[in-house]
């Protein structure tokens, strides 16, 4: 059956499926790409009249970002804890949904970079059956993820589906050239590392998650992520088996939603496993590099091998890769009137 306009309902897995995932393979994170689509990065002429909408502002100061916490994923260089102080900033209460991200598409006409190769990464058991068949796997390692010819922000389990009536979660299938090139036209800018870190954490010390240390306090699901065994069977506990409406749940102590599960967020920086000694003042990452921060996890995630919804945890993928599980929210310095 081919999907509609509502996330596909997941599979429960036959003998076909890919085989339970080892770990610590970051299986919600696909390959990324290591080419540039035909005509390199373009940024879109204008700016949106209403500018950014939205957003918080936030007082900065110190905080204690990163974590030295057992489960963290050392190779991503998420420890160690170092203390940074930030300049007041503002940063958006949701991540872009697709309503605004069509919004900006109809005024300039971009094409991102899903459209411009043509093709996207999507979770197999979110594709249609006949995508499953023709798409090849990613990669060895991740073969739940598939190359699907079509799959884009307006099309995210390629051909035959559409965003209808999910017009309020996050947009996806964009890469982190086609966010900067959002917020340009919303005359906004991506968040550091550090901004979102500390926007995450929502007022609180080493938490490791925007509400506590406790997943499911008193039993109750707090984010979107995968519930089950991955990557065949979703028990959908939650309540989605794809992206979630951007305000699910609760708000953390800012009043930002979202900011663990459901997608993964590019931030500005470059990705880079040395940081830095303390103290720190409004870091913003490596000079240079070849991916880029992403962070929060996303509905893919599961306790068992893949808890990067932590707030101090961290991932990476290339600027022009896009997936099903990415997206990202805008900010702004605190005087931009944007």
């Amino acid at each position: 059956m081919a999907p509609n306009n509502s996330p596909a309902t997941p599979a429960t897995g036959t003998g076909a499926d890919p085989a339970p995932v080892p770990a610590p393979v970051s299986a919600c994170c696909s390959p990324g790409r290591r080419t540039t689509p035909e005509g390199g990065v373009r940024v879109p002429r204008g700016r949106a009249r209403g500018g950014a909408t939205g957003l918080v502002t936030l007082p900065g100061g110190a905080f204690r970002m990163g974590t030295d916490h057992a489960d963290r994923f050392e190779s991503d260089g998420e420890g160690p804890v170092r203390e940074v102080r930030l300049s007041p900033f503002r940063i958006a209460a949701t991540t872009v949904t697709n309503t605004q991200f069509a919004r900006f598409v109809k005024e300039t006409a971009y094409l991102t970079d899903a459209e411009r190769f043509g093709w996207s990464y999507v979770f197999h058991l979110l594709a249609s059956p006949a995508a499953r068949r023709a798409a090849p796997p990613a990669a060895d390692r991740t073969p739940w993820w598939l190359a699907v010819d079509g799959a884009c922000w307006r099309a995210p389990e390629g051909p035959g589906s559409t965003v209808g009536d999910r017009q309020n979660h996050p947009v996806v299938h964009v890469s982190h050239n086609d966010a900067l090139a959002f917020c340009a036209w919303a005359g906004a800018r991506l968040p550091t590392e550090a901004e979102w870190e500390y926007a995450a954490r929502g007022g609180l010390d080493q938490a490791r998650y925007p509400w506590g240390d406790e997943l499911t306090p008193r039993g109750a699901h707090r984010c979107n992520i995968w519930q089950g065994a991955f990557p065949h069977h979703n028990t959908l506990a939650d309540g989605y088996p794809g992206t979630a409406p951007v305000k699910s749940y609760r708000p953390n102590g800012f009043g930002l939603w979202n900011v663990a599960g459901n997608v993964w967020e590019w931030c500005a920086d470059w990705f880079g496993v040395d940081h830095p000694a303390a103290p720190l003042t409004d870091p913003a990452g490596p000079p240079e590099g070849t991916d880029r921060v992403i962070k929060g996890g996303s509905y893919l995630c599961h306790d068992s091998y893949c808890n990067r919804y932590r707030v101090g945890a961290r991932s990476r993928n290339t600027p022009d890769s896009s997936t099903g599980n990415t997206g990202f929210r805008v900010a702004a310095d605190a005087s931009n009137g944007a």
